[in-house]
C-alpha cells in the first residue's frame, strides 16, 4: 500500500472527513482491521483565509508549498489537497515536489462523465464559483458548469466561512443551499457538484432534488485508488 499525503486544515471539519472516507474505503476493500497508511500535515487555516480574501495567492501558496515538501520528506507517495479552493495554486504545489498530485476535479468530472452528465450547477466558495481555475479543468473534460447568480453566490459562500467551516450545521442553511439547488435545476443542471470540501457537511443525497457530486468522497476515493494500485 501506498502512502497518502494529505494537505488539510483548510478547514480541519472536512479534513477530518477525508480521514474517515479515506480509511473506510481500505477497510472495505481489503478487510474489517485495515486501515490506510497516510501522512496528513494540517495548516493553521486562520493565515490561509486572510490572504484569500486580501487576494494575496503567493502568500497562500507558499504555506501549502512548505506543507507539499514536508509530506515529501516524510515518506508520501502523492499528495492530496483537502480543499477546492486552494487548488488554484495547484501549479506551484505540484512544481516543489516530485509527487504525483491528484487533482480534486478529475475524479469529480469521472465522476459525473460516467452517470451521464453533461450539465452541472458548482457550489463552492465564491472563489471557486468565480474563477477559473476549477470550472475550466471541469470544462476541458466535457462538462457545461453552471454556478449561481450573484446574490446566491453570496449565500453559499458566506454559509462556508461563517458556519461550515467552524462546525455549525443550519437547518436553515440547508434550506437556503437546496434553493440554490432548485433555481439551479430550473436552468438545466443535471446534477450538482459540491465544490467545496465543507458542503457534504451540511447537505446529503437526500437534501437534494438533483444528484450530488461530492468532491471530498470523489476525492478520498482516487486517494485509495492510488494507494492501493
Amino acid at each position: 500500500m501506498r502512502t497518502i499525503g494529505l494537505i488539510g486544515g483548510m478547514s480541519w471539519e472536512s479534513s477530518a472527513e477525508y480521514y474517515r472516507l479515506i480509511n473506510q474505503q481500505v477497510r472495505d476493500r481489503l478487510g474489517a482491521l485495515r486501515s490506510a497508511r497516510l501522512l496528513m500535515y494540517s495548516v493553521d487555516f486562520g493565515p490561509v483565509e486572510r490572504a484569500q480574501h486580501a487576494g494575496d495567492w503567493d502568500a497562500a501558496a507558499a504555506i501549502l508549498v512548505d506543507a507539499a515538501r514536508r509530506l515529501e520528506a516524510g515518506g508520501a507517495d502523492c499528495l492530496v489537497l483537502c480543499t477546492n479552493t486552494m487548488h488554484k495554486v495547484a501549479a506551484p504545489i505540484q512544481a516543489a515536489t516530485n509527487l504525483p498530485f491528484l487533482h480534486i476535479a478529475d475524479p469529480t468530472a469521472q465522476a459525473a462523465l460516467a452517470a451521464g452528465t453533461l450539465k452541472v450547477g458548482l457550489l463552492g466558495t465564491a472563489f471557486t464559483m468565480e474563477q477559473d481555475f476549477l470550472k475550466q479543468r471541469l470544462a476541458d473534460q466535457g462538462l457545461q458548469v453552471l454556478v449561481p447568480d450573484a446574490e446566491q453566490r453570496q449565500v453559499v459562500h458566506r454559509i462556508i466561512y461563517e458556519e461550515l467551516c467552524v462546525g455549525v450545521i443550519r437547518e436553515q442553511s440547508r434550506r437556503q443551499y437546496q434553493q440554490v439547488i432548485q433555481s439551479l435545476q430550473a436552468r438545466g443542471a443535471q446534477a450538482v457538484i459540491l465544490g467545496c470540501t465543507e458542503i457534504g457537511l451540511l447537505l446529503k443525497p437526500e437534501h437534494s432534488p438533483l444528484p450530488l457530486l461530492d468532491t471530498t468522497e470523489l476525492h478520498a476515493q482516487a486517494a485509495v485508488a492510488f494507494a492501493l494500485a
